[in-house]
């Protein structure tokens, strides 16, 4: 783990709101001078604690989809049978997140869809697949509430 100072969490806050904003607009932000605030920035990519700027995409304005998180129980629980999992859905571009859990089931996952039908095609592809799944629920995301790109950077350390 590295260390933060109140700069780099101003810096990670800033990219994580606006990571198209200028060199000079961060160094503002985080209450530096362009040339400490740059080296911050490299040394946070270095460490890979910015592992990656992206653009957020409003799906909504380039045609209809659906958003559906998805619970998944396997049917073995051999470390063999979660490495089989987890590679079959680094192939699936729909799967936009997946995440193993502790608890009642073992992976949760974020779909992205056209429709339900293209839903469904993807669930029965992975059921044909023969990659160990053995149960799913479905739940359509009907609104969303909060969608935040801004990590709770304070609540994780304690600042």
């Amino acid at each position: 783990m590295i260390r933060l100072d109140a700069r780099d969490l101003d810096i990670l806050r800033a990219l994580a709101a606006n990571g198209r904003m200028t060199n000079a607009d961060l160094a503002a932000a985080a209450g530096l001078s362009a040339s400490p605030c740059w080296e911050r920035v490299r040394k946070l990519q270095a460490a890979g604690v910015i592992d990656g700027i992206h653009a957020r995409i409003a799906l909504k304005k380039i045609g209809p989809h659906v958003t559906v998180f998805v619970t998944v129980e396997l049917t073995d629980h051999t470390a063999d049978a979660f490495r089989r999992f987890e590679a079959a859905m680094a192939r699936y571009d729909q799967v936009t997140g997946c995440w193993a859990l502790g608890g009642g089931y073992d992976y949760l996952l974020h779909i992205v869809a056209r429709d339900i039908e293209g839903y469904q095609a993807l669930l029965d592809d992975m059921l044909d697949a023969g990659i160990g799944l053995a149960r799913y629920f479905t739940y359509v995301v009907t609104k969303t509430v909060k969608d935040s790109p801004v990590p709770p950077l304070a609540a994780i350390l304690g600042k």
